[in-house]
């Protein structure tokens, strides 16, 4: 089946992670400026327009409980067909499948839902907001003038694998997910075909499968220096940034969660529209990370499931 005709998902509609501990994930997600409900067995994260990006189950370790993609009608049942064709393993009795969509198993074992739903991804570049000032006037707010940080939506998800391009021919087969950029067998990116972020699902090359980062769209990059403020002020001071990514070009800053996972901030990241063609290439290591920022902790790269 050609690139042009391969059906696909357009949008990641939430993620559910195993957490040790739920007041814990109410904490950090509510300081990092997510609105967090309870249901009693779980926590669901929002943002301002209410989507649910994020819920959070309670067991025993940090985990990804699974990862629910969205797609057109027109394309559910050719998803199906593709999914079945790359040779995924079906869970609709698998545990936290809600019976809704189609469920199975990636070849890391991870468990993924498609199912019809609004496109979440954006449907062109997001605006980025900035403050230019002429001469004889005040670029920057003070302090007392900077209100709490609020991303604006998921931007995308981060998983490690054990076999990054066993991964990536899987979720373009079945997901119809296109690479954007590459290094090596090191980290990959891939994006949606119907218009989205640079990358949508990255994955990053480990002994087993893991789950890295969550990154969160903020306004500016004022708001990923101020939301890395505002996580240490709630005590949440390890991560890695602030900074600038090479492939995505997005500004970013990654704080680190109880569990050894991130959450990133994210502004102004590259995006592919929809029927564009991304000249996607294998860079070289030194381009895979950052063009300029703090050096990379050994920790942003360890799996803690490992």
């Amino acid at each position: 089946m050609s690139n042009n005709h391969q059906a696909a998902v357009h949008s990641i509609g939430h993620y559910a992670l195993i957490v040790p501990n739920l007041e814990e994930a109410r904490h950090f997600h509510a300081s990092f400026g997510l609105s967090l409900v309870d249901h009693g067995d779980r926590l669901d994260a929002m943002t301002a327009d209410e989507q649910v990006w994020a819920r959070f189950f309670p067991g025993e370790r940090r985990e990804l409980a699974y990862l629910s993609f969205h797609c057109y009608e027109a394309d559910y049942e050719a998803i199906r067909g593709q999914v079945e064709a790359a040779g995924a393993r079906f869970a609709d009795n698998a545990p936290y499948a809600s019976g809704t969509g189609i469920w199975f198993h990636d070849p890391d074992g991870n468990l993924i839902q498609v199912r019809v739903g609004v496109k979440t991804s954006p449907s062109a570049k997001p605006s980025l907001e900035s403050v230019h000032v002429g001469a004889d006037a005040r670029g920057a707010l003070f302090r007392h003038q900077v209100t709490t940080v609020r991303p604006r939506r998921l931007s995308h998800v981060a998983l490690f694998t054990a076999d990054l391009p066993r991964a990536l021919d899987f979720y373009h087969r079945a997901l119809g997910l296109r690479l954007s950029d590459r290094s090596g067998d090191m980290v990959a990116f891939t994006h949606a075909p119907h218009g989205s972020d640079h990358h949508l699902v990255a994955f990053a090359a480990s002994p087993a499968k893991g789950w890295h980062h969550a990154s969160w769209d903020v306004a500016s990059i004022d708001q990923v220096g101020q939301g890395a403020a505002q996580m240490a002020a709630a005590g949440y001071a390890e991560g890695w940034g602030t900074g600038r990514h090479v492939l995505g070009s997005n500004y970013f800053h990654y704080v680190r969660d109880p569990w050894g996972s991130f959450c990133e901030y994210s502004a102004d990241m590259d995006y592919i529209s929809a029927g564009s063609t991304w000249p996607a290439g294998d860079h070289a290591p030194e381009d895979s990370m950052h063009q300029w920022g703090p050096a990379v902790p050994p920790w942003f790269v360890h799996n803690t499931e490992a």
